[in-house]
């Protein structure tokens, strides 16, 4: 193993940890809040959110993947997390820029930043997989990009169950729906909506609208980049830990 790969096992430990983290009482107590105040949105809202959430992402989901290069094969794995870092600071760069001017443009604009920072995302995720080594054209690894995208913007609540799904993914995936409109698209709308909520509404208030914007998206780039970084890791290792283990017993001839 080379030391690259001993740094990021380590960093990947420590972050397994925070995943499997109990809900903490502050969270308990958001959560509670949080579940009140959807209740008080009509269904139609819901929907209405729902339905435009699912076809953002998708459009960005299905797009995306005739826009991304072909995956890094045969690479060093410290070349791979060097290209990885790399294109997270072109993509912190390119949100914080857009964080800023949208914010600084008034409620209308404002409100612009929610579809682009959502692309942005996507787009990352996409050219992630695809330095390490995934193909994206794949359904099944477009599916895995959702559920690091929700892993990433969830409360800790949603992120345990996440978590656990990603961490079993080669059994799990098996049990995933054929078609993305079975995914779960209202929990999925309803913990992106929750977790960046404060940050979006106080980038509409005029004057601080720009600061917040900017800070804002370069801090949720950066929390993707990460996940991401250690959801793909994970796989990593898994592979070569397969890998290293000694082939099963055969059984013995059986007498002529």
């Amino acid at each position: 193993m080379t030391p690259e790969e001993q740094h990021a096992r380590i960093e990947l430990r420590a972050w397994q940890l925070r995943m499997q983290r109990k809900p903490s009482r502050l969270n308990n107590f958001a959560r509670r809040v949080q579940v009140r105040l959807n209740a008080f949105l009509p269904e139609k809202v819901h929907q209405a959110i729902t339905g435009a959430i699912k076809q953002m992402v998708r459009g960005v989901l299905f797009g995306s993947q005739h826009t991304t290069g072909r995956p890094l094969a045969e690479a060093p794995f410290a070349a791979r997390e060097a290209e990885v870092r790399a294109r997270i600071r072109d993509y912190r760069t390119m949100a914080t820029a857009e964080g800023a001017v949208t914010g600084a443009g008034g409620f209308l604009l404002g409100l612009a930043d929610f579809p682009l920072l959502i692309g942005l995302k996507i787009k990352l995720l996409f050219d992630i997989a695809a330095l390490y080594g995934h193909d994206v054209k794949e359904f099944p690894e477009r599916l895995y990009l959702l559920h690091v995208f929700q892993l990433a913007f969830s409360s800790q609540h949603a992120r345990n169950e996440t978590y656990r799904r990603l961490a079993t993914w080669d059994a799990y995936r098996h049990t995933l729906p054929a078609d993305v409109h079975a995914f779960d698209w209202r929990t999925f709308q309803q913990e992106y909506r929750d977790y960046i909520d404060l940050a979006k509404m106080a980038q509409l208030v005029p004057v601080i609208g720009a600061a917040v914007g900017a800070v804002a998206n370069y801090k949720l780039i950066e929390l993707l980049g990460e996940t991401a970084m250690n959801c793909y890791r994970m796989r990593h290792f898994a592979a070569a830990d397969d890998a290293l283990l000694p082939p099963p017993p055969q059984a013995p001839p059986l007498p002529a």
